[in-house]
C-alpha cells in the first residue's frame, strides 16, 4: 500500500490540512474493512440526500450500534453468542461483530436509519448553513449603515 507524504503542500496552501488528514486515515482503513459489505448511494431527486446501506444478514435492531461522533458515522453489529446450544454442518452465515466508520463530510447529518430484509438503511442528508447557500446579490444603489443612537435609527454620515 502507498503512502501519501502532503507536507510540501503544508508550505503553500492553508487550512486544507484536515482534507490531507482524511485522505491519509481513508487509505489506512480502506484496505482494513471488508465485512460488512455495503453500498453509498446518492438520490436522484436531490442531489443533498445520500444512504449507506450495510449488508448485515443475521442481526437485529438490538444487535446493531449507530453513533456520530467527531464527523464519523460509526456502525457497530455484536452478537449475543446465542449459538451454544446450535450444531452447525455449515456455517455460510458470517455474524461475527463488526466496527465500520464512514467520515462524514461536513454538514452532512443522519436523518433515520431502518433495518429490513437483512440490510440496515442510513439515510444522510446534506444541510447547509443558510450563510453558505448561494444567494442573488441584485444590482441597483448601496444602501447606507444604518447607526443606533439612543434607540433611533439614524443614518450614518
Amino acid at each position: 500500500m502507498s503512502s501519501f507524504d502532503f507536507s510540501p503542500m503544508y508550505r503553500t496552501v492553508v487550512g486544507f490540512d484536515r482534507l490531507a488528514s482524511l485522505i491519509d486515515t481513508a487509505s489506512r482503513l480502506d484496505g482494513m474493512q471488508g465485512y460488512p459489505p455495503y453500498n453509498i448511494e446518492q438520490s436522484i431527486e436531490d442531489e443533498n440526500a445520500y444512504a449507506i446501506e450495510l449488508a448485515v444478514a443475521g442481526f437485529g435492531e438490538g444487535d446493531l450500534d449507530l453513533e456520530v461522533k467527531e464527523g464519523q458515522l460509526i456502525v457497530v453489529g455484536k452478537k449475543d453468542g446465542g449459538e451454544a446450544d446450535r450444531k452447525f454442518l455449515h456455517r455460510g452465515i458470517a455474524e461475527r461483530g463488526f466496527v465500520r466508520r464512514f467520515q462524514l463530510a461536513d454538514h452532512v447529518v443522519v436523518s433515520g436509519a431502518k433495518l429490513q430484509n437483512g440490510l440496515l438503511r442510513i439515510e444522510l442528508k446534506r444541510e447547509l448553513p443558510e450563510a453558505m447557500k448561494p444567494r442573488k446579490i441584485s444590482i441597483g444603489e448601496i444602501s447606507k449603515p444604518q447607526v443606533i443612537e439612543g434607540g433611533k435609527k439614524a443614518s450614518a454620515a
